[in-house]
């Protein structure tokens, strides 16, 4: 890979590349699904290939392969030279890269257990044990359980003298069980919504999560929640559990900080961001004192944790949100220097034929120094929800409504009755600004969401938010059925 790196990148400064880097990715994935007692998906996939950037004239120019030749490997930077070139012709102004001092260096994810050496037949097994616990009740009609293991190995190489090797595997999965009586259905999963929750870790995740533990409470509360009452419309304390505060992270945090949205050189799928960049350094209040949010892509396990980014920045904390006050975005070598700054190290791309874009890493509301029972405790009348079912968001990221799979409700500092269809809505600056309350360090982890999308052509990545369950003061709920 050093030698055809090499070529690469020479046969690019040849052409006229002021500037140039390749990424050379092998990867395997496997995917495993079981529903209602037999097996329902079992795939399984390998790749290779490389993508090439190219600086010149001012602008960039991108091209890959999935043939690893000396005669592709001219072709492909002859070609990523000439789009460059194609594209100075339309140019508003030339780009310009925050500096980087050239690194050498390898950066392995943390794996116990290689996924790939678990054979087949356990993996059924430990899925099908699941699957089978959820249906003690015959209300239940359909039970699912799957997991999706991934592997990938990258090399990165830059005309800067960059050469960066990192082996990253991740794992995760999901289990789900769906109550049907009459004309009411109402469904619960574990551990997380949308295929589940993911680490940076290899089969011993699998195995941590426990789906056969889980499985009958998962069905019991599935079926409960057909004879629960329905969602009371009105203002109430709201305490979301770390999972479903996780989203509201992700969509109401995490995509308006993305520098290329603020921008508007990225606005598919999920739009631009309230977050203009006159109100970084004005003292902009995105929530209460108790908000501190960082982008963190070296939290051991992290989905969104890696050792280099897809420009060879090292990973690092950035703090995001300092006691409410606004401080800074995700940015990467081009985007930084328009308001100031070098890059903080977002950039990825989620194969080797696709550009990197600014990504969300691991953003995190850092632990308070609460318990979940203890702001329960405190709370004389609210509303506890627990795991997302739906959720929209403007194209600003700023008035949102979400929908949880059930809720509790919370009288006199304990919980109550169980409650379905559960939503609640909000402004995101008035939303952050009402949290009085934040678990500790005991109760905080970071969820891996599986399927973050952005670009076009689309490009679904894995990230990351650390959360612990919160309180927040006062917020419109029950505002219609999900």
């Amino acid at each position: 890979m050093r030698d055809f790196s090499r070529r690469v990148l020479e046969r690019a400064r040849a052409a006229g590349a002021s500037y140039a880097d390749v990424r050379m990715i092998s990867s395997r994935q496997e995917t495993v699904a079981i529903k209602n007692g037999k097996v329902d998906n079992v795939s399984t996939g390998r790749d290779r290939g490389f993508g090439v950037r190219v600086l010149a004239d001012g602008a960039w120019g991108f091209a890959s392969s999935a043939t690893l030749s000396p005669a592709e490997a001219d072709r492909v930077a002859d070609l990523a030279g000439r789009i460059a070139r194609a594209s100075a012709r339309v140019k508003e102004k030339d780009v310009v890269l925050s500096p980087l001092e050239a690194v050498e260096g390898r950066w392995c994810g943390p794996v116990k257990t290689d996924p790939f050496e678990v054979k087949l037949e356990d993996k059924l097994a430990l899925l099908l044990d699941a699957e089978k616990r959820m249906h003690a009740s015959p209300e239940v009609r359909v039970a699912t359980a799957g997991m999706r293991l991934d592997h990938e190995d990258k090399v990165f190489a830059s005309t800067e003298g960059s050469y960066i090797e990192q082996s990253l595997d991740e794992a995760g999965g999901v289990i789900t069980a769906v109550a049907a009586r009459g004309g009411e259905v109402q469904n619960r999963s574990y551990p997380a919504q949308f295929g589940g929750d993911f680490r940076l870790a290899g089969y011993e995740w699998i195995e941590q999560l426990d789906f056969a533990g889980q499985a009958e409470r998962v069905a019991r509360e599935a079926v409960e929640l057909l004879d629960a009452e329905q969602c009371p419309s009105g203002h109430r304390d709201l305490i979301l559990e770390g999972s479903q505060l996780g989203l509201q992270i992700h969509e109401s945090c995490g995509h308006p900080i993305e520098l290329d949205r603020v921008l508007g050189t990225e606005a598919g799928f999920v739009g631009k961001s309230f977050l203009t960049t006159d109100l970084l350094g004005a003292n902009f209040r995105y929530g209460s004192d108790q908000v501190t949010m960082t982008a963190d892509s070296t939290v051991p396990g992290g989905a969104g944790s890696f050792g280099y980014d897809d420009e060879g920045v090292p990973a690092q904390q950035t703090t995001i949100v300092d006691k409410g006050i606004f401080q800074g975005y995700l940015t990467s070598r081009e985007t930084a220097p328009v308001v100031g700054q070098v890059s903080n190290g977002t950039m990825r791309a989620v194969n080797w034929d696709r550009i990197p874009l600014i990504r969300m890493t691991n953003i995190n509301l850092e632990p308070g120094d609460w318990s979940l029972d203890e702001i329960i405790k405190d709370t004389k009348d609210g509303i506890y929800m627990d795991l997302n079912k739906s959720y929209s968001i403007d194209d600003r990221r700023y008035n949102f409504q979400f929908g949880t799979e059930v809720a509790w409700e919370v009288k006199d500092g304990s919980l109550g009755r169980m409650l379905k269809n559960p939503t609640y809505t909000g402004l995101t600056p008035e939303f952050w600004g009402s949290l009085d309350a934040v678990a500790g360090r005991d109760e905080w982890r970071v969820w891996g969401i599986p399927n973050c999308g952005k670009g076009e052509p689309m490009q679904a990545i894995r990230v990351g938010h650390g959360a612990a369950p919160a309180r927040f003061r006062h917020v419109r709920v029950g505002v219609g059925k999900c």
